[in-house]
């Protein structure tokens, strides 16, 4: 009498559980699709700014001996010695992510 009943809540749970692993594999690849475009809009202007920012110490450095001037080069060599140390810690990020990346399936 009640085979019914179970047989139903059966299928209602494994049809549960493969929309649930469905979702779960969609919400993965657009998170993997995310950080790709984070990583790739990061990168290169990360490094065109870090450029900018180094030619522009050195022409400030350059042009005046004021102890203002001074300081503010002295904090800018300190921003991008902090910019550099973080820099190799997305580096190390990306190459954790790139071994994860490896059991992503890709189109």
């Amino acid at each position: 009498m009640w085979d019914w009943l179970i047989w139903g809540a059966l299928i209602l749970t494994a049809v549960a559980g493969i929309a649930a692993a469905g979702l779960l594999a969609v919400r993965t690849r657009q998170a993997w699709r995310d950080v790709k475009d984070a990583r790739r809009d990061f990168v290169g202007p990360r490094e065109e700014f870090a450029a900018k920012v180094e030619t522009t110490a050195e022409r400030l450095s350059a042009t005046g001996d004021t102890a203002e001037l001074q300081e503010s080069v002295a904090r800018l060599r300190v921003s991008l010695a902090r910019l550099e140390v973080l820099t190799a810690a997305l580096d190390e990020a990306q190459i954790a992510l790139g071994r994860v990346a490896t059991f992503v399936p890709r189109k």
